[in-house]
């Protein structure tokens, strides 16, 4: 947790004492104890009772410290959506121009962020297959060998995975999958799902059943 100084500078001239309490006490012992309460899950906290309290100025500070901790965009519409039907809705209408404020088009920077990383480009619609992908993705044939070994990059949008199948023995048969940019998972069948990030290899042996994908925030290109 980040030494918060927000209490001194906003009210160090005309409250002091609070101040102090504020960033000493609030933040820097309570907001501090990590090892109890993360400080993603105590803005999700303190978002939620701000806003079932109807305390704006405040709420669209803490929606700031939450998108610092972590906290997605959607994560926080999702929380406003539900606590609409116990606190009011006429809060709901008022504290999603805040979110958007904060965070913005989110997913068009992220897009753009990361079509700076693709470094084999986006390709098209990877509508041949897409019967057996839940979600868009996007299909960049880079080579193909005299023997038929084929090469191409995939690119799965936020959430986006395919369905659980096999490479039938072909010649060897089998798969590599090298991750160029974004962040996914990979899962053999009866094994626990492994994360992708950028420079990850996977082997995958011929008629081992397994899928791959995005992760619900983050776009995953794979080679």
């Amino acid at each position: 947790m980040k030494k918060q100084t927000a209490g001194r500078e906003q009210l160090g001239n005309i409250a002091p004492k609070f101040a102090e309490l504020n960033d000493d006490v609030l933040f820097g012992e309570v907001w501090s104890r990590e090892d109890k309460l993360s400080a993603r899950d105590r803005s999700l906290i303190t978002i939620s009772a701000l806003f079932a309290m109807g305390l704006y100025p405040q709420l669209k500070s803490h929606l700031a410290i939450g998108k610092e901790h972590g906290i997605t965009k959607e994560e926080v519409v999702e929380v406003v959506t539900q606590l609409a039907f116990y606190a009011g809705w006429p809060k709901a209408w008022s504290t999603f121009p805040l979110i958007e404020e904060v965070y913005g088009n989110e997913d068009e920077t992220k897009k753009q962020e990361f079509a700076k990383l693709n470094i084999f480009g986006l390709g098209n619609p990877n509508d041949a297959y897409a019967e057996y992908f839940t979600g868009n993705s996007y299909l960049n044939p880079l080579a193909k060998t005299e023997n038929g070994i084929s090469f191409a990059n995939v690119t799965f949008e936020p959430g986006c995975r395919n369905n659980w199948h096999i490479h039938a023995s072909k010649s060897g048969g089998g798969q590599v999958l090298i991750c160029t940019a974004g962040y996914g998972y990979y899962q053999e069948w009866g094994k626990k799902a492994q994360k992708l990030s950028p420079g990850d290899i996977v082997v995958i042996p011929a008629n081992v059943k397994h899928w791959h994908g995005a992760r619900k925030d983050a776009c995953l290109s794979q080679a």
